[in-house]
């Protein structure tokens, strides 16, 4: 008891001290990039313009492809963050929304008004729903289904099978939940109901934004766990922290809680390290399909 009375002083501290730095930061932030987009938008109104915009739910998500553009500009608000960049030629802007539909539906409408994307992806982790998809596979959807059986159908303008360096791509229905589905029980049920091959937070909503808006949408997922993973009860939690300060603070509950998911959410952040970077490479080919001149 007096151990973890200790512990709990500490963490406390150290948590008191991570608001003030997050604050501080966050200020010379804000004003900084307030700052420059001011100065951008009036001197370069044509950079508004982008060829691509792309939706992910999480930082982590968005990681791998970021990687992989140049000049890239950071723009971050309350409630999401727009990162604005070049892939070769191609104006590319990511938005890092956070889970769930209504929070991907006002980034995804944010974009669409402010950058004037000639394509919308939403992107990011998935989790498989058939037994036939495997973790770390891909998946373009050819439609997005809620659980209560409504449907967006998705046109599919590429070919999976001339997308390099990119295997395992698989073109099925995509389902969007309202919350994370940990358990393997829970993710069969949710693939006989639905059809679908894989599990998400965003896309449905994301798709009905881009039907309003008359814009045409691709939805690709890495597949982050299996049918039979099932992820830890305190993800869920932690995902939707919308501030570094408290994902700081879910973290060290769940480490007091059950010490076990220290391991547990390092094994889970170097698997989603991989899954971005892989799907970085599948957004990057599908990207240079949507934009390539057409033939004479």
């Amino acid at each position: 008891m007096v151990l973890r009375h200790i512990v709990r002083q500490w963490l406390g501290s150290l948590a008191q001290e991570k608001v003030h730095q997050t604050i501080v930061q966050a200020a010379r932030d804000s004003v900084a990039s307030a700052v420059e987009e001011a100065e951008r938008d009036s001197t370069e109104p044509e950079r508004r313009k982008s060829d691509v915009g792309v939706v992910f739910a999480l930082g982590i998500e968005a990681g791998g492809l970021e990687d992989l553009l140049s000049e890239v500009v950071t723009v971050r608000g309350p409630l999401f963050t727009l990162r604005r960049g070049l892939a070769g030629s191609r104006r590319i802007v990511l938005a890092e929304s956070g889970p769930g539909a209504a929070a991907a539906a006002r980034a995804a409408e944010t974009l669409i008004a402010a950058h004037q994307p000639d394509w919308l992806i939403s992107a990011g982790f998935a989790g498989a729903l058939n037994e036939d998809v495997k973790r770390h596979d891909l998946l373009l959807a050819d439609s997005v289904i809620r659980p209560d059986g409504a449907r967006i159908a998705i046109h599919l303008p590429i070919d999976p099978a001339n997308l390099p360096g990119c295997p395992n791509v698989h073109v099925g229905g995509l389902c969007t939940a309202d919350r994370i589905i940990r358990l393997p029980d829970e993710k069969r049920k949710l693939g006989e109901e639905s059809a679908a091959l894989a599990v998400d937070m965003e896309t449905f909503a994301v798709a009905e934004v881009c039907r309003r808006r008359n814009l045409p949408l691709i939805a690709a997922r890495i597949i982050s766990d299996a049918v039979g993973d099932q992820l830890p009860d305190d993800l869920e939690q932690l995902a939707r922290q919308q501030t570094p300060v408290r994902k700081l603070g879910a973290v060290f509950g769940a480490v007091l809680n059950r010490p076990a998911s220290v391991k547990d959410m390092l094994q889970l952040k170097e698997n989603a390290l991989l899954a971005s970077d892989r799907l970085a490479g599948l957004l990057q080919s599908i990207i240079r399909q949507l934009t390539a001149p057409p033939p004479p």
